[in-house]
């Protein structure tokens, strides 16, 4: 069962991007910069915890919830830190996910083969 809500929330999110991609005149990046800001709003108001107790990964892989990662590090830091863990929340809570995206990608670019687009 927590798969089949985790695929359901997943896909709903995806989907409802797909529809402001295809819908809208905004680009990709402009629309996943919005994703992440919305993940730190609902971060910051304790709405998207909920969403991630009931979904799992189908909530906290898409960038909504890398916004909420980022919120929680700052919130933490915040409160063992001070003022100074307003700048540094952010990069000790998604660290490791944004180093394993790294490792993982230049790992692939040496099986695949990437080309430059003409």
């Amino acid at each position: 069962m927590d798969y089949l809500k985790a695929f359901i929330v997943g896909g709903l999110i995806c989907a409802i991007v797909q529809i402001f991609i295809d819908k809208t005149k905004l680009l990709p990046g402009r629309i996943m910069v919005g994703l992440v800001v919305l993940g730190v709003i609902l971060g910051s108001f304790n709405l998207y915890e909920p969403v991630i107790d009931f979904a799992g990964a189908g909530a906290s892989v898409p960038l909504i919830g890398f916004g909420n990662t980022l919120i929680k590090g700052v919130k933490e830091a915040v409160d063992e830190e001070g003022l100074l863990g307003l700048f540094t929340g952010g990069f000790k809570a998604s660290a490791i996910g944004i180093s394993a995206a790294l490792i993982l990608s230049y790992i692939g670019s040496f099986i695949f083969k990437p080309k430059m687009k003409k």
